[in-house]
């Protein structure tokens, strides 16, 4: 599914309307209907609804669905803010249709507002602003907004809650944002929907597919997209009937100091689990016997240190290469680790400690081989790009360094983001809070690993890694809750997970 700009939703509308055809009343009846249905389903009669409709096409909405909602038997106030006494042409005229309709308390504001007292049972219709909003809102409508956020009533926004912009909100005032329960968004998802800080703004959303075409929503570029079933399973190889562990690869996993070797067994763990045909894993000497004994499928490789990473590894006979998880950042650790990458004519995953020992040698960057898949969470990324207001510069510098490296940059969290070198960007959706634990990263890089040694290309790897990791974690979360499930039981439901999209 992709994720297109404020600017290209307002293209969207006008190509349906054209293409249909459809006149952009009769469009925005479509979208009304959509939305009371919706409304209908979550709240019955006994709630009294508030409408507070603003002056341009969101608010002709609005206007629209308090009038069905009226014909439905809800009780029904209207407050259309008409301050500069100019209304859009579809506004206007959903004001005409809501005067006829005859049961409704309305009062147009103009330069007063006298608010209304609103309890815990009312269901506020948010119908300000939509998405064209490109400045805060200030003065009174900010006023409107405090007020609306301080009550206690249940808050529906019409598209995007009033305020909010569609996509970049560095500079905006979060104060002068309505803060939704429910977000009624109309055929497409916002960017900003997907961003953590929006959480409380956006609250739970719904999307509403009122028909708008599809011919152009393919044709449409837009650099997100949010990564589907569908896609996902047409990334599967077939395993053929004559196969054998050859077949699907020898990969390397350096990871584990003394004290970390839970990072490498889990990674080694989810590898073995994603169909890698044979995994050796380096660790530290004093970690031999444990990797030998927790993970007998694997096989083990010292180093010559007792407790952490100290000499490169002959990569001729692998497919594929992750190394960081539970490494430690000693600096013999960091030049060999360099030497390792350098060296490296296979694909390479770095996590963890990888990214980290990055971070304090910045001048290393550069001589990442190209392709490589990073996969830091946010307190390794900020080590990367630095400190950012919100997540949209921090997406804004990632693909800025994918660009750079000419590499995948995974950005863990609740929507991961897969950001490709050209700049595309692929969110997931699966996943889920109780894979807020340690390990978990771990196991991502195990799945990687796997993939990239089956020959599976770095976006490939990248959009079938990240899904299965999440569809483990909702599975795991399914029997265990996700307040007790751990990372082992991630790696447990990875069979089902991998069943599942197969």
């Amino acid at each position: 599914m992709k994720i297109l700009s404020s600017n290209q939703l307002k293209e969207l509308d006008k190509y349906t309307m054209e293409q249909e055809p459809i006149a952009s009343i009769d469009l925005m009846e479509r979208a009304a209907q959509a939305l009371t249905e919706a409304i209908i389903r979550r709240w019955d009669t006994s709630h009294p609804i508030v409408v507070f409709a603003g002056p341009g096409n969101n608010g002709g909405d609005a206007l629209a669905v308090a009038r069905m909602l009226s014909q439905k038997s809800y009780h029904v106030e209207v407050f259309l803010f008409n301050t500069k006494g100019r209304l859009s042409e579809e506004c206007q005229t959903n004001l005409h249709r809501l005067k006829t309709c005859g049961s409704i308390y309305f009062t147009e504001i103009s330069t007063q507002f006298d608010p209304p007292i609103l309890t815990e049972n009312h269901v506020v219709i948010d119908g300000l602003f939509g998405t064209g909003l490109n400045k805060p809102l200030n003065g009174g409508f900010a006023a409107v907004v405090k007020y609306i956020n301080a009550s206690k009533a249940t808050v529906v926004a019409i598209d995007i809650p009033s305020g909010l912009m569609g996509e970049d909100n560095t500079y905006n005032i979060r104060p002068h944002i309505v803060r939704a329960d429910v977000t009624l968004s109309i055929q497409l998802p916002k960017l900003s929907f997907f961003f953590p800080e929006n959480e409380e703004i956006v609250g739970e959303w719904e999307l509403l597919d009122i028909g708008l075409k599809q011919s152009f929503i393919q044709a449409a570029e837009s650099p997100y997209s949010i990564l589907e079933e569908e896609q996902i399973r047409s990334l599967i190889k077939p395993r053929k009937r004559f196969a054998h562990k050859g077949s699907f690869g020898h990969g390397l996993l350096i990871a584990g100091s003394y004290g970390m070797a839970g990072a490498s067994i889990l990674s080694a763990k989810a590898c073995l689990r994603s169909g890698i045909g044979l995994l050796t894993v380096h660790v530290p000497i004093y970690n031999h016997d444990l990797l030998q004994t927790t993970v007998p499928e694997a096989i083990v490789q010292t180093d010559i240190h007792e407790r952490y990473f100290a000499e490169p590894v002959d990569l001729s006979k692998y497919k594929a290469l992750a190394i960081g998880p539970g490494l430690g950042q000693e600096e013999d650790t960091a030049l060999a680790m360099m030497e390792q990458i350098q060296a490296s004519n296979i694909p390479v995953v770095l996590d963890a400690d990888a990214i980290n020992i990055l971070s304090s040698h910045r001048n290393w960057l550069s001589r990442l081989p190209k392709q490589s898949i990073l996969t830091p969470h946010l307190g390794e990324l900020e080590r990367l790009t630095g400190k950012c207001m919100d997540t949209y510069e921090r997406l804004t510098k990632v693909k800025e360094l994918a660009a750079y490296l000419h590499s995948y940059i995974i950005v863990k969290g609740a929507w991961t983001i897969i950001v490709n070198p050209d700049g595309r960007c692929f969110l997931n959706p699966t996943g889920n809070p109780g894979m807020a634990t340690a390990g978990s990263g771990d196991v991502l890089t195990g799945i990687l690993l796997a993939l990239l040694a089956q020959g599976y290309s770095q976006e490939e790897a990248c959009q079938l890694g990240v899904y299965v990791h999440g569809l483990a974690g909702d599975i795991a979360a399914e029997t265990m809750s996700q307040i007790g499930m751990t990372s082992g039981d991630i790696i447990a439901a990875l069979p089902q997970a991998w069943k599942k999209i197969s």
